[in-house]
């Protein structure tokens, strides 16, 4: 029998399957997520797939064979496991951001106590300004297991220039080019969330105007870092 030699495609899947298995322990090592919650997603360059956590495994048992592949409806087309119970609305984004490459929704303490008030989060902090480009926006109450989780993610961005969005009375999901920059996105989403309820118990924090985010923004995006000027 003759085996077919993987192709392209079979090679990008293996290697974001390894690098999600990677990207959910970034997810523990800061806190992000507890017992099995939480999903790092992926799309497939050049392709209508994305690789996405499987639903209910523990972060400590996860391997690169247990991320599941879905296409961009979110029906699963390689794996053994049942995919997130949020694949839909990940599915939604990728379908809808044609730029984005990477999903992550966690449980965060902060960011998600700031969904629950269904406050944004305002920008006075200059690492706000330089990663989300402002208030870091509220999305819709939505039910779970439809896309209508997607549906809101994608409106609430559309009018923001924030990789990452409080849906909700449910907890933040974050966007990037790639599913490292977005694991990056949740990160620094629950240190400002923190920094800033903090700062609001010694008492009103201060806003940045908005010409200075416009160009801390822009700083930070074009400039900072070993790839810019």
């Amino acid at each position: 029998m003759t085996i077919a030699p993987p192709t392209e495609v079979d090679a990008a899947i293996a290697a974001l399957r390894a690098q999600l298995c990677t990207l959910h322990a970034e997810l523990t090592r800061y806190q992000l997520v507890i017992w099995t919650a939480g999903n790092v997603s992926a799309r497939v360059p050049g392709t209508d797939l994305m690789v996405i956590k499987p639903s209910g495994v523990s972060y400590d048992s996860l391997t690169p064979e247990h991320m599941v592949v879905c296409d961009l409806e979110g029906r699963p087309v390689s794996g053994e496991l049942a995919p997130s119970s949020d694949t839909a609305a990940h599915a939604y984004v990728y379908r809808h951001m044609p730029d984005v490459g990477g999903v992550v929704h966690t449980h965060s303490t902060y960011a998600t106590a700031w969904a629950a008030r269904g406050e944004p989060i305002p920008c006075v902090l200059t690492m706000i300004a330089d990663e989300f480009g402002g208030d870091i926006p509220v999305g819709p109450f939505a039910v779970i297991g439809d896309d209508s989780i997607g549906q809101g993610i994608v409106a609430t961005l559309a009018q923001s220039n924030s990789p990452a969005v409080l849906m909700r009375n449910h907890g933040p999901f974050t966007v990037g080019r790639t599913a490292h920059d977005a694991v990056k996105a949740a990160v620094m989403l629950e240190d400002v969330a923190r920094t800033v309820h903090i700062s609001r118990q010694l008492g009103t924090p201060v806003p940045i105007g908005t010409d200075d985010i416009d160009r801390l923004h822009r700083r930070y995006q074009n400039v900072y870092g070993q790839g810019g000027a």
